[in-house]
């Protein structure tokens, strides 16, 4: 497990911000599909702040736990995630990126070095009337990279 870090660096392939909701769900399964059209990299971003980490499972009632047991909850999150999506052996090269930062920063800073960036339209927050979730627009809007925005399934 590595160190907890802010920014979110990759190098070629396809990123994918992942939050667990059913919109990153489907973006992680685009992604993946995108990947092994391209034979590249799946790297699957997951930011995380206190407030919307998984709370550690062996940390006591009361207690706050510290920053290194809220990232080892989100990467063993994300870690079941993609497994449960993608297979125990995926078909693609998969890395995962995990950090505590706002999403879109994570996600800008991803876009860097990725080939594409894949992302639902809307996340876990905000507002359900908006068309597109402000992180998606952001992406959209200062991506360095092609930006896919995946809709929910028909």
């Amino acid at each position: 497990m590595e160190r907890t870090v802010q920014q979110v660096e990759v190098d070629g392939g396809v990123a994918v911000g992942l939050d667990g909701s059913p919109s990153s769900l489907r973006a992680l399964d685009v992604a993946a599909h995108e990947a092994e059209l391209r034979s590249a990299v799946l790297h699957v971003v997951r930011a995380w702040s206190m407030r919307t980490a998984p709370r550690p499972a062996d940390c006591p009632p009361g207690a706050v736990p510290s920053m290194d047991a809220y990232q080892r909850s989100v990467d063993e999150s994300a870690e079941r995630i993609v497994r449960d999506r993608l297979g125990a052996e995926p078909r693609i090269p998969v890395q995962r990126h995990i950090a505590h930062s706002p999403s879109p920063q994570a996600l800008l800073s991803a876009s860097r070095g990725a080939d594409l960036l894949v992302v639902g339209h809307r996340g876990r927050g905000g507002f359900a009337g908006l068309l597109l979730g402000s992180v998606a627009e952001q992406c959209v809007r200062h991506a360095a990279c092609p930006v896919l925005v995946v809709r929910p399934a028909i």
